[in-house]
C-alpha cells in the first residue's frame, strides 16, 4: 500500500498541513537575514586615514578641517580623500595650489593610526569594529564565506542525521545552535571569535534551512506540492524586504544581529506543536508512532472515518527498504540511477546558488542606496515566485528549472555588454536577472525534495545544500576579483541549466518512497 493512500484519509491538505507551514514559516523568515546579512554588517564606509594626532601641532592647530584634510591626505581623482595613504609629512603648498591632485614624487606612507570612518550611513560595522579595510578588507567579505562554510558543513550534518535520527528532534537542535551561536556572535571581541561563532550559526542554521522544506513537503498530497513548495519558500522573499528596513533601523552590527536572531526564540517555542514526519516513522519501521500523528492529523482536519478506514496494521503493508540500515551519503552513490540523480542535483544546486548569491551579494555595484538596492532585490522575489507556481504547474518542474536558469545567465550576459554609463537598463536587467534567480532557488528545493525518496531524502538535500554553500561560500571571493566575475556568473548559470534537462520530471508523481523505487524507473 502507498503512503499517498493513507495521507488522502486523513485529508492530504487540510488544517493541519496549513498550520505547520504557518508554523515553519517562523524561522524561515529569519533565514535571508542571516544569509544575506553581509550585505550590511560587512558594509565598508568611505574612510580615510586618521589624522586627529595632528591636532598637536600648532600650525596644524590653526587649520581647518577641509585645509588638515588637503596637506595631510593625497586626493583622489574625483577629490574625495585616499583611503589608504597620506603624506609622510604635511604638505602645506597644496593650500596654494587651486589643485589638491598630488605630485607622483610626494612621498606616501600607509595609514598611521588608523582610519576616520563614515558613519553617516551605518553607525557601525566589521570594518569599522575591526579596521578590516586597506589591505585587510579581504577579510570583511571573507566572513560571508566562512559562514557559508559552516552552512556547508550543517548540510552534510543535519542531512545524514535527519535520516537516521528524524526530521523534529534535529529541528530542535537546529533552533539551538543557531539562537546560541548568532547571540554570541554579536558580542565578539575579536574578528577571530565572530569569524568562529559565525561558522557555527551558519552551521545551525542548516537544519532550519533543509528540515522545515522536507517536513512541509512530505506532510501533504501530490496535488498540492506545488503549492506548499512555493508558499513556504514567500516566507524568505518576506523575511529577504524585512531585512533592508531592519537593516536601515538598526545601523549597529551588534545590535543587527540580535535583532534578526530574536524570532528564533519564537520558533523554539512553537517547536513543540510540530509533528514528526509519519513518512520518515514507517520508512524507519516505527509504525504506531506513525499512526498517532496521522490519528491526530485525521481528528484535526475533521476526518472521523479514519480509525474505520485505516487501523494500526494497515501501516505494516507501506513499502519500506530495509528499516534496519542506517543510510549516509554514501548510499546516494551505490546505485546507478540514483548516484545519477545526485551528481545532476548536485551541479545544478551548485550553479542555482552561485548565480543567486553572485545577483544578491552586489547591491553596491549600480551605485544606489544599499538599502533600497537590497529592498528591491527581495521585492522582485514576490512576482517571481508567484509566477513560478503558476509555471511549475503548467509546465513541469524540470522546463522551469532549465530555464528560470538559462535566462538568468541571459540577463548577466546582457548587462556584461552593455555600458556603464546605461545604469538604469542595467538595474533592471539585474532586477529581472535576481528575480530569475530566486524562482530557480524556489524551484530546486521542491524539485529536490520529489526527486529524491523518504529514506534518503534529507541526505540528498544535505548533498545538494552541501554543493549550493560551497558555491555561495565562493561567490564574495569570487566577486574581489576585477572583469571576471560576471562572466563566471553567467557560464554556470547557463551551464547548470543544460544539466537540468537531464533530470527527470516529478511533477504529478507520488514521492519515492525507497531507492527501489528510483532504480526500477
Amino acid at each position: 500500500m502507498k503512503f499517498e493512500s493513507i495521507l488522502e484519509e486523513t485529508d492530504g491538505f487540510g488544517r493541519y498541513q496549513i498550520a505547520l507551514i504557518m508554523l515553519l514559516s517562523i524561522p524561515r523568515l529569519t533565514l535571508p537575514c542571516h544569509f544575506l546579512l553581509n550585505n550590511f554588517i560587512a558594509a565598508i564606509p568611505s574612510h580615510h586615514c586618521d589624522i586627529s594626532h595632528l591636532d598637536t601641532d600648532w600650525i596644524m592647530g590653526n587649520l581647518s578641517r577641509r585645509e588638515k584634510l588637503t596637506v595631510s591626505i593625497p586626493a583622489n581623482k574625483d577629490g574625495s580623500p585616499s583611503s589608504c595613504h597620506m603624506f609622510g609629512h604635511p604638505q602645506f603648498h597644496l593650500l596654494s595650489n587651486s589643485s589638491n591632485s598630488s605630485p607622483p614624487e610626494l612621498s606616501l606612507v600607509q595609514c598611521q593610526n588608523g582610519w576616520e570612518y563614515d558613519n553617516s550611513t551605518f553607525s557601525s560595522t566589521l570594518a569599522t569594529q575591526f579596521d578590516l579595510v586597506c589591505d585587510k578588507k579581504g577579510l570583511a567579505q571573507a566572513s560571508g564565506t566562512i559562514f557559508f562554510v559552516g552552512v556547508m558543513i550543517g548540510a552534510v550534518f543535519f542531512g545524514v542525521t535527519s535520516d537516521k535520527y528524524g526530521r523534529r528532534n534535529m529541528l530542535l537542535l537546529s533552533y539551538i545552535l543557531s539562537i546560541v551561536f548568532s547571540a554570541a556572535s554579536a558580542f565578539s571581541s575579536t574578528f577571530i571569535m565572530f569569524a568562529t561563532l559565525r561558522f557555527l550559526t551558519g552551521f545551525g542554521l542548516t537544519g532550519i534551512t533543509n528540515i522545515s522544506v522536507v517536513l512541509s513537503v512530505e506532510w501533504v498530497d501530490t496535488e498540492h506540492r506545488t503549492f506548499v513548495g512555493v508558499f513556504g519558500s514567500l516566507s524568505w522573499a518576506i523575511g529577504n524586504m524585512l531585512l533592508a528596513g531592519v537593516a536601515y533601523l538598526v545601523t549597529d552590527w551588534r545590535m543587527l544581529i540580535i535583532t534578526v536572531t530574536s524570532p528564533l526564540l519564537l520558533a523554539a517555542v512553537t517547536w513543540w506543536w510540530i509533528p514528526e514526519s509519519a513518512r520518515w516513522l514507517i520508512a524507519n519501521n516505527k509504525p504506531d508512532t506513525a499512526y498517532k500523528y496521522l490519528e491526530k492529523c485525521a481528528v484535526y482536519n475533521k476526518k472521523r472515518d479514519f480509525k474505520s478506514k485505516i487501523k494500526p496494521e494497515t501501516l505494516n503493508l507501506v513499502n519500506v527498504d530495509n528499516p534496519d540500515h542506517s543510510y549516509t551519503f554514501l548510499d546516494l552513490f551505490k546505485t546507478p540511477h540514483l548516484r545519477r540523480l545526485a551528481l545532476f542535483t548536485g551541479i545544478v544546486w551548485y550553479g542555482v546558488s552561485f548565480t543567486y548569491y553572485g545577483i544578491s551579494l552586489n547591491i553596491t555595484g549600480f551605485g544606489l542606496d544599499p538599502f533600497l538596492t537590497h529592498f528591491i532585490y527581495a521585492a522582485i522575489e514576490l512576482p517571481a515566485k508567484i509566477l513560478i507556481y503558476f509555471c511549475l504547474n503548467k509546465v513541469g518542474r524540470r522546463i522551469c528549472q532549465a530555464g528560470t536558469l538559462i535566462l538568468t545567465g541571459f540577463c548577466i550576459f546582457i548587462n556584461i555588454i552593455t555600458p556603464t554609463e546605461y545604469w538604469t537598463f542595467r538595474t533592471v536587467i539585474a532586477v529581472l536577472g535576481k528575480g530569475l534567480s530566486e524562482a530557480s532557488f524556489t524551484t530546486v528545493f521542491l524539485y529536490t525534495t520529489e526527486l529524491f525518496p523518504t529514506v534518503v531524502r534529507q541526505n540528498g538535500l544535505g548533498f545538494t545544500s552541501f554543493m549550493a554553500r560551497l558555491a555561495a561560500s565562493i561567490a564574495p571571493l569570487i566577486m574581489l576579483l576585477e572583469d571576471v566575475p560576471e562572466m563566471i556568473f553567467c557560464s554556470l548559470a547557463i551551464l547548470s541549466g543544460a544539466v537540468a534537462w537531464l533530470l527527470p520530471e516529478t511533477s504529478n508523481t507520488r514521492l519515492p518512497e525507497t531507492i527501489e523505487d528510483i532504480e526500477g524507473k
